[in-house]
């Protein structure tokens, strides 16, 4: 029998901002019993959205997932928190990246860094086409 990897409890960041806090159901696990990839990935695809739409201002798109790593597994009844900082304001685009960790059921008040990435969203107009990122409502 093998010792189950845990990795040393992580500090959360202090240069981001927490964008998101969910936790993850039975409904959502793979055939492992750990939660899907797929439903970390549309969690993070939230949280990314939510600093970019303060300086977007109106309807955008995610156009990238320019890089996605997952670092532990997720687990049922753990409490996930995503921060979130802006990276990169272009002309018709925002890049952000979102860490999330872990705070596990059975260890209460430790965290677990457990995927992190970085995604770009472009603003659009009503038909879908890139819009310019308003330069007057981005945030100090």
């Amino acid at each position: 029998m093998s010792a189950v990897f845990s990795p040393p409890p992580a500090a959360l960041p202090t240069d981001k901002e927490l964008v998101l806090k969910v936790i993850p159901m039975p409904a959502d696990t793979n055939g492992n019993g750990d939660i899907f990839g797929g439903w970390v990935m549309a969690q993070v695809d939230l949280a990314g959205s939510v600093l970019p739409a303060r300086y977007i201002q109106g309807r955008m798109a995610t156009v990238a997932v320019n890089e996605f790593i997952f670092k532990q597994p997720v687990r049922v009844g753990d409490i996930l928190s995503f921060f979130s900082a802006i990276t990169r304001v272009g002309n018709t685009s925002v890049t952000v990246e979102v860490e999330v960790y872990a705070e596990r059921f059975s260890a209460q008040g430790q965290y677990v860094k457990v995927t992190e990435a970085r995604l770009t969203y472009v603003a659009i107009d009503h038909q879908g086409r890139p819009r310019p990122v308003p330069k007057h409502n981005a945030p100090a």
